[in-house]
């Protein structure tokens, strides 16, 4: 038996409707034998059976293609319907109902996705059975014509999941290959920035200092998306995003550096902060301090440079609430939905030119430490909040 034929046979078998058509069709017409064959110009083969006769025919069965009346329906694409052998005109003197021992038999043509002749939806009993009638007839056809467009919906279904799978492959090799560049990419750029510091020590005037200092600025930058394109990575990859957990008694110290490094970054740019914490507490310190610089730069970007950046921390019955606030034009909720997006950028604004993975990595942050980040916008401010219990 061919593959393809095999193929074909696996293709009715994966249809769960047709074991119910045939058991339908045998209630209707009173035939206990029914089945759906695929019939080539060579072969005819057994695809799915309702036997109630004993004729001992199973899925992958072939019968000499001479021998039925199917390949008359191959040629001609029209039904035949035989209520009484013995007595019809024009099948009497076949042989074929005398070989196999049926009085009563139908045969309505398949067809494939394509439009194709793919078979026939067969029926036959040894007893002769009132078949042509419109009711009836109307009936089987309609049966044929909704395995073959069951066909098509399965065709079309087993399409899609290849390319899923083909685009899930591709998407974890990008992602592999993103993780691979963005880790080869740390050597040089720690080279770089380690000559960088180098040069800050020993260049002494003014321009070198200057030009030094934007370096410095790229390097770090530099540094932040490819940070960020590995959790990115992590994330998508089914890790999450890493913590280091540790009991931490410098959280406080951490976020002020944090606030301090990006007012001097922007200092156009007023940030107000009010952090208030003491104690020791069990999270990732580094990580609290990405997720406040994201949010910090998140406000740069799209605030209103004319009012100050408001950050207030602190922690209260062992949790943790810390929020960035800032004036400017209210963000709509169809936007708000879509903000912890990765790769996503409010098109209305062309300041940024990071990868639009700022806010989805706070998330994650947030999320990896059991905690919740939220966004309120109105005319007056919008604030981002994170909370968490430590």
């Amino acid at each position: 038996m061919s593959s393809s034929i095999e193929r074909d046979i696996r293709t009715i078998q994966s249809i769960e409707a047709v074991p119910h058509i045939m058991k339908m069709l045998s209630d209707v017409t009173g035939l206990r034998f029914i089945c759906v064959a695929r019939v080539t110009e060579d072969n005819w083969t057994m695809c799915a059976v309702y036997d109630q006769v004993n004729f001992n025919l199973i899925p992958g069965d072939q019968l000499d293609i001479k021998t039925t009346f199917c390949s008359q329906v191959r040629k001609s694409t029209k039904a035949i319907v035989i209520e009484h052998a013995k007595k019809d005109d024009v099948y009497r003197q076949s042989e074929i109902p005398k070989m196999y021992g049926f009085e009563s038999y139908f045969s309505f043509p398949i067809y494939n996705k394509n439009g194709d002749f793919f078979g026939t939806l067969c029926g036959l009993d040894p007893r002769p059975a009132v078949l042509k009638t419109d009711r009836i007839e109307s009936q089987i056809k309609s049966f044929a014509e909704l395995i073959s467009r069951q066909m098509e919906v399965d065709d079309r279904l087993a399409a899609v999941e290849t390319d899923l799978i083909s685009e899930q492959a591709a998407a974890k090799l990008r992602e592999q290959y993103i993780a691979i560049l963005g880790h080869d990419l740390r050597t040089p750029l720690s080279a770089l920035k380690m000559g960088v510091d180098f040069l800050v020590e020993h260049a002494s005037d003014a321009t070198s200092q200057k030009v030094l200092a934007r370096m410095d600025n790229s390097a770090k930058r530099m540094t932040r998306l490819i940070s960020d394109v590995m959790d990115f990575t992590h994330g998508q990859m089914g890790k999450g995003i890493q913590l280091n957990v540790k009991p931490a008694s410098d959280l406080k110290s951490v976020l002020v550096h944090t606030v301090s490094e990006l007012s001097g970054l922007h200092p156009d740019r007023e940030i107000l902060a009010d952090i208030i914490i003491d104690g020791t507490f069990s999270c990732d310190p580094e990580r609290i301090s990405q997720l406040l610089s994201n949010l910090l730069i998140n406000a740069i970007v799209h605030g209103d440079a004319a009012q100050p950046i408001k950050v207030m921390a602190n922690i209260e019955e062992e949790t943790l609430t810390l929020s960035v606030s800032n004036g400017g034009t209210p963000i709509s909720a169809d936007v708000i939905d879509k903000l912890f997006h990765p790769f996503w950028r409010n098109e209305n604004n062309k300041q940024t030119g990071g990868l639009g993975l700022g806010l989805f990595i706070a998330s994650q942050i947030a999320e990896a430490h059991k905690g919740s980040l939220m966004v309120h916008s109105d005319e007056n401010e919008t604030v981002f909040s994170f909370k968490a219990a430590l």
